[in-house]
């Protein structure tokens, strides 16, 4: 079963922010993992930001997982995504 992608607001703008080549790496990967999304996520243990976070090279996509739907919350790279709400 192939979930669907559903971008927050927040995460439309943190993708429009990066570079060409980045935007379409980040979303080539998010395609493969919509057939196995828990696979390859990694649960955070502060539920601030979100539930769970794929680590796509030096970029991390936090997001959250329910029923049919990845919910991607935030885009942004390792060094600054942690400290942003």
């Amino acid at each position: 079963m192939k979930y669907r992608l559903v971008y927050t607001h927040r995460a439309f703008r943190d993708i429009q922010e990066l570079e060409e080549n980045v935007k379409k790496r980040i979303g080539k990967v998010l395609e493969r993992y919509r057939e196995e999304p828990l696979k390859f996520a990694s649960r955070l243990i502060d539920s601030k930001l979100g539930m769970f976070r794929f680590r796509i090279g030096d970029y991390r996509v936090i997001c959250d997982i329910e029923d049919n739907e990845i919910i991607i919350l935030r885009v942004g790279h390792r060094k600054d995504i942690y400290r942003k709400l």
